[in-house]
């Protein structure tokens, strides 16, 4: 299958606006303050000086929005002697601990789940979609039965009901004859094996050497295995699978139905909200964002993601491309600003340099993250939830990835 690179029209941007192309280059700090550094030999003095950390603000990010905060080092907790023992278990925190978070728009919300706990709607044409308002599984019906994307354990036994339900109305045998596999992991493909052995089970040839290792009987070997692309037809009906490299995971495919412009990708984008912890999981960061424009060069008018309670458009794709360009620009400036002094003057005479880059990453990605939290509130569900968590994952992959060290890259 060659992909289009021709994009439909876009969906109207859930901020109110349009987008026809991708998120611009984020955009440089205009000036550092006191407190930076704006060469690698104002950076090292970071490391001689002996002063308090300074003030700086958060350079612009990406689509021209400047974005400000303060950079100063938080105060530092005081060294005391380590506990005598560590209990066994620690009683749970009573609710009022719990900290409020800002209130969920209303279109990050999907459809009600009926009374036995999912939802089951058309996409178009013979494709549909289920959920659980947390999990997705798409599903084909065709001439000769069903075939099924992804089995997520959390929606379980509900898939098979969901399945009948559509089935007993169009008429359409009912059995689950194909089960795709996006990926391993167990969130996604745990309930494969309630639907027995008389299946045809496809999935990418990593995902098949991962789940042989894991010798998990929930999810069965794949039967069938590709390394690129793999074109499945089954009673008339068509499904592309692709694999375009590593991404959330190295075996994440992508699920094209050309006939009914819709596209599967699963853990990578997540309509309506800012992705899940430490931007999913990503196990290939870069892979990852690169990954938005891969889907954006598909034909496509609906995306099923594999999570939360509602179907994406290409301007949610589009929006979470901003949202993760505003972490990258946003954690690339306090990388390179950020003094790390008060880290050191603490910490450095104790020997332990575990606790120097613990509360100096820490304090990176919140400052990387509070200027982005503060633009996409009202805009994305649990921004003030995970933000902080995601912009730790992008400081890292800045760190690891892209070489932006700040203070601590090459020793002069």
């Amino acid at each position: 299958m060659t992909t289009d690179a021709t994009d439909a029209t876009d969906a109207t941007d859930p901020t109110g606006t349009t987008e026809a192309t991708g998120p611009s280059a984020p955009a440089a700090a205009a000036a550092h303050t006191a407190g930076g550094a704006g060469s690698a030999a104002d950076r090292r003095a970071f490391l001689r000086r002996t002063g308090a950390a300074g003030v700086l603000t958060a350079g612009a990010l990406a689509g021209g929005t400047a974005l400000t905060g303060p950079a100063a080092a938080a105060p530092l907790p005081a060294a005391g002697p380590a506990p005598a023992a560590v209990p066994a278990h620690s009683p749970a925190r009573p609710a009022t601990a719990l900290p409020d978070y800002a209130p969920v728009p209303a279109s990050s919300h999907g459809p009600a789940v009926n009374s036995q706990g999912y939802y089951v709607g058309k996409i178009k044409g013979n494709l549909y979609w289920v959920t659980d308002s947390n999990y997705q599984a798409m599903f084909l019906s065709t001439t000769e039965g069903v075939v099924l994307i992804d089995a997520p354990p959390a929606i379980g036994h509900n898939l098979p009901r969901a399945i009948a339900e559509v089935t007993r109305a169009n008429g359409r045998p009912g059995k689950v004859t194909h089960l795709v596999h996006t990926h391993s992991h167990y969130d996604h493909i745990g309930a494969s094996s309630i639907f027995g052995k008389n299946v045809t089970r496809i999935a990418h040839t990593e995902t098949k050497r991962l789940l042989r290792a894991l010798k998990d009987p929930d999810r069965p070997l794949p039967d069938v295995t590709f390394d690129d692309r793999y074109t499945l037809k089954v009673g008339g009906e068509r499904l592309e699978l692709a694999h375009h490299g590593a991404n959330h995971t190295p075996d994440n495919i992508f699920v094209h139905a050309p006939a009914y412009r819709t596209l599967m990708v699963v853990d990578v984008v997540f309509p309506g909200w800012v992705p899940f912890r430490g931007v999913s999981f990503s196990q290939d960061l870069p892979g990852s964002i690169a990954a938005h424009d891969t889907a954006l060069r598909y034909s496509w008018d609906t995306l099923v993601s594999g999570h939360v309670g509602r179907l994406g458009t290409r301007a949610d794709v589009r929006l979470q491309q901003r949202y993760i360009a505003d972490l990258e620009a946003s954690g690339r400036y306090v990388l390179e600003t950020f003094d790390p002094t008060p880290f050191l003057q603490r910490y450095a005479g104790t020997g332990n340099n575990w606790a120097i880059f613990k509360h100096y990453l820490e304090a990176v990605a919140k400052e990387a993250a509070d200027p982005v939290i503060t633009k996409y509130l009202g805009k994305l569900g649990g921004v003030d939830v995970f933000t902080p968590d995601n912009a730790y994952a992008v400081v890292t992959s800045l760190r690891l990835d892209h070489g932006v060290l700040g203070p601590f890259g090459i020793r002069p």
